[in-house]
């Protein structure tokens, strides 16, 4: 991908076919190495190649579930924006360019999800905020490109010293840079102070990199940036919060305070971008709210020490998040065709109780199948807490096809979609623990604070839940009108904070 980048940036043309032809070539053959290494970890199992460089610094590649689970997911995402990128960008005067810094972009996440040691994981994590930089000012001229990308910059600088940090402390508390054997140590607990202090940069670092409230702003702005980098961002670099949490799961166990803030400041984001997300207008808009809300989701995860969960989201996540992305003009053609005259089958609050309690009687059912239980003895308590916000959106699904209004197969429909929705999250739930089995860390019983936070979560989600499920029955009511402008103006958040950056702030040239 490193080669492709330099062939591309050195061959500027009007129609570079023959650039983007070497860079889906390159995209694919990493695809096909990442298939590789699950084939390698499936008969050798888990394990680190020899460091190339100085001791303790240089390149190493680690093999293991969470590794090759991002190799084969950013390699395939990769391929296929670039494949969309070829397409969508034909005839752009600086093609060559753009594609040169999506491949860069593309090599810097290759590195930081395979790192072996932290200095190769600090490198990659800067490199592919600054590839992304260059991405989002692909027009340099859009003022609006130039504000996100400001903003960005800034955050991810400070992202990057508390990273730097958080490698400092690491290095000093365990006596070594290597990933593995940090998290081996901090598992068996015999750690100094240096390693809750490395833990809250660690958070500190994902919260600014995966555009937690109230740093949201710039990740609704890159809109001005083509949708290759939309498709590849909220799909991809994005996650790369998520998944610094994960890699270094057992080094966050050593602060349960700091993993409390992770789930409150998560949840909160996600329900934040959720209630914004509804008033959007704009369908790229509306997909960047959505990121914002999937990501706050993520970190919440992560806070309540579900890491599994945490990284099958992020598969989930970027492969409709990407397919969201590249088909949103479709979408929308597609939307206006079906249009057509007549009744609208809107929920009213028996729908809505009617579909909360079927969606609790599917989840009861599914759940005695995979062997949960009444007492609910072989699932984490966090985990359950997760299946019960899962259940408010089964309900939300539900309540469409129960409304007054809805025909009998578009009932019929949504049923069948709620039970699918119930059985593939028990599905994937347990596969993804028995995958990362040895390599992630088991959830902890919960404490008092750990057992608030999740009631928390529960019924605020689930009042969140009633309101999507009713939105359109309120939102036409007058004292709705001033709250809807409100909140898709995101309450005004990212405005006060452009006047907080006021040196940062971009204006037109009069």
């Amino acid at each position: 991908m490193l080669l492709a980048a330099l062939f591309a940036s050195s061959r500027q043309g009007l129609r570079p076919s023959l650039v983007a032809a070497v860079a889906e070539a390159a995209a694919l053959a990493a695809f096909a190495v990442a298939t590789g290494s699950l084939f390698l970890l499936l008969l050798v199992g888990p394990g680190d190649s020899a460091l190339l460089g100085l001791s303790m610094i240089g390149f190493s590649v680690r093999i293991d579930a969470v590794s090759v689970t991002m190799l084969l997911l950013v390699s395939f995402i990769g391929w296929i924006v670039l494949r969309y990128s070829r397409t969508y960008l034909d005839g752009e005067a600086r093609q060559g360019a753009f594609t040169g810094w999506l491949c860069a972009a593309l090599a810097a996440v290759l590195l930081l999800v395979q790192a072996g040691n932290l200095v190769q994981f600090l490198g990659a994590w800067i490199a592919t905020s600054y590839a992304l930089h260059r991405l989002l000012l692909f027009y340099p001229d859009r003022i609006g490109a130039q504000r996100a990308a400001r903003k960005k910059r800034l955050f991810a600088g400070l992202g990057a010293l508390s990273l730097a940090g958080s490698v400092l402390l690491m290095s000093m508390a365990f006596g070594t840079t290597d990933i593995a054997a940090i998290n081996a140590m901090a598992r068996a607990g015999d750690v100094s102070w240096h390693a809750p202090a490395a833990a809250g940069l660690l958070a500190l670092a994902a919260l600014l990199k995966s555009a937690q409230f109230p740093t949201h702003g710039w990740l609704t702005e890159v809109m001005e940036a083509p949708t290759p980098v939309s498709a590849l961002l909220h799909a991809g670099v994005i996650n790369a919060g998520g998944f610094l949490l994960i890699r270094f799961a057992d080094v966050m166990l050593l602060a349960p305070g700091v993993l409390a803030v992770l789930a409150m400041i998560g949840g909160f984001t996600a329900l934040f971008g959720a209630l914004v997300m509804l008033t959007q207008p704009a369908v790229k808009t509306s997909l960047a709210w959505s990121t914002v809300a999937q990501m706050g989701f993520m970190i919440l995860q992560c806070g309540l020490a579900l890491f599994p969960l945490a990284l099958l989201h992020i598969v989930a996540h970027s492969l409709y998040k990407a397919h969201a992305f590249l088909a949103s003009g479709g979408a929308v053609e597609q939307v206006a065709s079906m249009r057509r005259p007549g009744p609208v089958a809107i929920p009213h609050g028996g729908a809505v109780a009617r579909a909360f309690l079927i969606a609790l009687a599917i989840y009861f059912a599914i759940g005695v199948a995979f062997g949960i239980g009444f007492g609910f003895e072989h699932k984490s308590p966090q985990a359950l807490a997760l299946g019960a916000i899962l259940i408010f959106g089964v309900a939300y699904l539900l309540a469409q096809g129960l409304a007054d209004a809805a025909p009998r197969a578009l009932t019929a429909r949504t049923a069948l979609y709620a039970t699918a929705a119930a059985l593939g999250y028990f599905t994937l739930q347990t596969a993804a623990e028995w995958l990362t089995a040895g390599v992630l860390p088991a959830t902890p019983a919960p404490g008092r604070l750990e057992w608030t936070l999740m009631a928390l979560a529960v019924l605020t989600f689930g009042l969140v839940a009633v309101a999507q499920a009713l939105f359109p029955l309120w939102v036409a009511h007058p004292a709705a009108a001033g709250l809807r402008v409100h909140l898709s103006n995101g309450l005004y958040v990212n405005a006060m904070l452009d006047r907080m950056l006021a040196g940062w702030a971009v204006r037109k040239p009069s």
